[in-house]
């Protein structure tokens, strides 16, 4: 889909090596630029902007596409059994909560501030991991955004990018999803799943067990499937931590870093 952000089609490999004093401080700054957006224009609750989506129910074929692409994978019957709906759906969750339709929710500000401290923020158009021209909040860049490396772009801009990514992110989770009820915090873990590995990486080819758990409505097989580790063939920390940060979100709503908490505990052992 050449019309979508980079971000969006292909996973994104950030790139280390920067100073965590002026990671911290661009965090910072952008985050700050962040909250005075909002409190200059809130939406409006009804105005998420995945609401107008249409949510068609799909799980009868989804069901069908799944069985063949277990088939291919290798996967037997018994590792496309779920529990039932009605088991899955009871997990403890916060009680003031109710799942609703994906289409009618949209990124929420802790998770947006969380995004943006885990992706790190880079004002200047660099390569990244994977010689792709990246800037803003893992933001890929596109010959529609009319940047080039070694340019850089205010953080006005940066947020710009940032929420058409979202967007994008949020409309592919609709797409993921369809009529399966979530509740908010699950809904961002999935928008970070799909900010951080791409639309195509949570298809029914690349992801039958992720898929299969959504079909099933089995929340916690869902949970299950949202780790990824591995990135130009072996396992990286960072995916790791980010991995289990995301599982937290979804079955917890846990937005910390795991990783502030441990050096926390260890500072203070």
């Amino acid at each position: 889909m050449t019309a979508q952000p980079l971000s969006i089609a292909q996973p994104h490999h950030p790139v280390g090596g920067q100073c965590p004093a002026r990671r911290r401080d661009r965090i910072r700054q952008t985050l700050n630029h962040l909250r005075e957006r909002r409190s200059k224009a809130r939406p409006s609750p009804g105005a998420a902007r995945g609401a107008a989506l249409p949510l068609r129910p799909h799980r009868r074929k989804r069901k069908a596409a799944l069985a063949l692409s277990a088939g291919a994978v290798g996967l037997g019957s018994a590792a496309m059994s779920f529990p039932e709906r009605g088991a899955s759906a009871t997990m403890a969750m916060d009680a003031s909560e109710t799942r609703r339709p994906a289409g009618q929710l949209s990124a929420s500000d802790a998770f947006r501030e969380a995004l943006i401290k885990e992706e790190g923020v880079r004002r200047t158009v660099y390569l990244d991991a994977a010689g792709l021209p990246t800037v803003g909040v893992g933001h890929l860049v596109t010959p529609g955004d009319g940047l080039r490396a070694g340019q850089a772009i205010g953080f006005d801009r940066v947020l710009d990018l940032f929420d058409r990514d979202l967007t994008l992110a949020e409309r592919a989770v609709v797409r993921l999803v369809g009529d399966l009820p979530l509740f908010q915090h699950e809904f961002d873990a999935l928008v970070d799943l799909v900010y951080n590995v791409g639309e195509g990486g949570v298809s029914v080819g690349n992801s039958p067990r992720l898929n299969a758990a959504i079909a099933e409505g089995d929340y916690r097989a869902m949970a299950a499937e949202l780790a990824y580790h591995h990135a130009g063939g072996g396992e990286v920390s960072g995916l790791v931590a980010r991995s289990e940060r995301r599982t937290s979100i979804f079955t917890d709503a846990a937005y910390e870093d795991p990783r502030e908490a441990s050096a926390g505990h260890a500072v203070r052992a």
